[in-house]
């Protein structure tokens, strides 16, 4: 049995801030589900904080490219390295955020070890890029984009290791209806990357849509595969503490069907968990049902 290994990646540098002269409070995340004693909870061992450069956007403008982008090389170099050296031990290593920013360190760090894929419970595809948006800034919102290979190079080939994800290997999952007329949806669609919505999982059922994404991810072909878990992927009436609490989302039962087979696998070599913003839960409610779907989804594995 892998020992499970939790790591602290506080970084917001890959989202805008959510008014003047502020940051964006997500990088409270891991403390907060520190705070619901998730680490006792989950039998994990300690990994430590892997802590962000300063997020200072200086004197960016729109069309500048993706913001704090040096600091986000360096800082994706950085969790690659920690997540590396547990995936590497045989642990499988739990990465508290944070933005989904912090996915590339992920990404990066498993493709220096081999091939793997990804299956990402998240709300919105993280797909805008140059090619499909003229929007282009916030690396949270376009970290799958730059982990398959498209926008700026200084984030895309990384040690000269681009795409850090092939497009065959990635399934989404949980994905609002109400993209599917966006043009990221739409070149998801051409190039073949699955990409299931919440009226998809509950047309063809929770199980059915993960066993297809588990059987298709646990390819020999693959090295194994790593789950994003974004807080948004919940309806806003369970958890309103992110910053795009977009409607008619997922709710716990359905998105805990969706994880725990998933971290059942043998062949998942890590998880992911973005996006929480506990300036937004004043009474920590959405932290202790966030810590709870994580905890019951590795319980049962």
């Amino acid at each position: 049995m892998r020992n499970i290994v939790v790591v602290d990646a506080p970084s917001n540098l890959g989202l805008r801030p959510p008014a003047p002269g502020t940051v964006p409070g997500c990088y409270k995340l891991a403390g907060a589900l520190r705070e619901q004693g998730l680490v006792r909870r989950l039998g994990a061992l300690e990994g430590g904080v892997v802590v962000p450069p300063r997020y200072d956007r200086g004197d960016w403008r729109e069309g500048d490219g993706v913001f704090n982008a040096p600091a986000l090389a360096v800082y994706t170099r950085r969790l690659a390295d920690r997540v590396e050296y547990h995936v590497r031990a045989g642990d499988l290593p739990v990465v508290l955020g944070g933005d989904c920013s912090i996915q590339l360190g992920a990404a990066l760090a498993l493709r220096r070890t081999g091939r793997y894929g990804l299956a990402s419970v998240d709300a919105s595809a993280d797909f805008r890029h140059p090619g499909n948006s003229d929007g282009v800034g916030a690396a949270g919102g376009e970290e799958l984009a730059l982990s398959t290979g498209r926008g700026q190079r200084d984030l895309t080939d990384l040690e000269g290791l681009r795409p850090y994800l092939r497009d065959e290997d990635v399934r989404l999952l949980g994905l609002r209806d109400a993209l599917r007329d966006d043009p990221q949806h739409a070149e998801l669609t051409a190039l073949n990357i699955p990409a299931a919505t919440v009226g998809t999982i509950r047309e063809r059922g929770s199980d059915d849509v993960v066993r297809a994404a588990a059987t298709s991810l646990e390819a020999d072909i693959l090295d194994g595969f790593w789950v994003h878990f974004d807080a948004d992927v919940l309806d806003p009436s369970v958890m309103p503490a992110v910053d795009s609490p977009d409607a008619d989302g997922l709710f716990p039962d359905e998105v805990a069907a969706l994880l725990t087979p998933l971290l059942n696998s043998p062949r998942c070599a890590g998880l992911t968990v973005s996006s929480y913003d506990p300036d937004l839960d004043p009474d920590g409610a959405a932290a202790g049902l966030l810590a709870d779907l994580v905890t019951a989804a590795f319980a049962h594995s």
